[in-house]
Order: structure tokens, then C-alpha cells, then sequence
């Protein structure tokens, strides 16, 4: 029982690596960082530890080592000031980096179940990271049941 869920677990990260991997535009990359700082900035700030265990996710990520990892930081740090002048600004800034997907549906799923495996990366996706993809969802045009959330 435990192998098949193994198996089904690396199979679909596997899939992801591989949408991901087609998408290696800036546009693209903007949108799965700016959907890792609204994850981040989930529960109204973005710490210091959560900014270090962000670009430590992303250094690590097979999703994100096809870009410029010194692009990713920078651009990452960009939407993370925006959060630390005024959340709602970051949050506005940071969802329309995100609605650039808008028409193109593919990578804007892709961008979803990018953001929910890094709301899920330190091991629980709670409601506040869950609510911030619902919220990436409805800017995308996206169904939030889509991805069980």
C-alpha cells in the first residue's frame, strides 16, 4: 500500500517537473514566484525565516531550477517589498503578476499545483495557504475544486 502511494506520489511530481520544464519563459516564472511570496505572506507577513525557507525551496526545487535562480531570488524579493510597505499592495501587485497567466490555461494550472506543493512544503497546507490559491484560482479563471481546494 505504502509503494503505490509512493509510486503515484513520484509520478506526479514527476508530471509537474516535466510541465514546468515547458514553460521556461519570464512571464511564467514571474507567476510561480509571486504565487510563493502570496503563500508565504499568508498569514499577513513574510518573516525572515519564511523568506529563507522560500529561496531555500526554490534553490532546491526541481520546478524552479530551469530559471536563473538569481533571477527567481531577485524577483522574489521585488513582490516581497511590496508585502512589507503594505500587505494589501503586495497582495494587488502580486495577483497581477499572476492574472498575466490568465489566458493561457496550461500554465496557469501548472502555476496552481506549483503553489500548493509549496504551501505544502514545510508539511501542512493550512487554510490561509489554502484560501491564497483559491484566491490565485479565481484570478486565473480557475475552479478551486480543481485542486481540492
Amino acid at each position: 500500500m505504502l509503494n503505490w502511494l509512493k509510486d503515484k506520489s513520484n509520478e506526479a511530481h514527476a508530471r509537474l517537473t516535466a510541465e514546468v520544464s515547458k514553460f521556461r519563459n519570464r512571464t511564467f516564472m514571474e507567476a510561480v514566484v509571486a504565487s510563493c511570496a502570496l503563500v508565504a505572506a499568508a498569514d499577513g507577513t513574510v518573516s525572515s525565516d519564511e523568506k529563507q525557507k522560500m529561496a531555500g525551496y526554490m534553490r532546491n526545487s526541481d520546478e524552479l531550477k530551469h530559471f536563473a535562480m538569481t533571477d527567481v531570488i531577485a524577483f522574489f524579493e521585488k513582490v516581497v517589498a511590496n508585502f512589507d510597505f503594505d500587505s494589501a499592495i503586495g497582495k494587488a501587485e502580486a495577483l497581477k503578476v499572476i492574472g498575466r497567466l490568465r489566458d493561457n490555461e496550461e500554465q496557469g494550472r501548472v502555476m496552481v499545483r506549483v503553489a500548493c506543493a509549496i504551501g505544502a512544503s514545510d508539511g501542512t497546507f493550512d487554510d490561509d495557504e489554502k484560501a491564497v490559491v483559491r484566491e490565485i484560482c479565481v484570478e486565473l479563471g480557475l475552479k478551486p475544486a480543481d485542486f481540492d481546494l
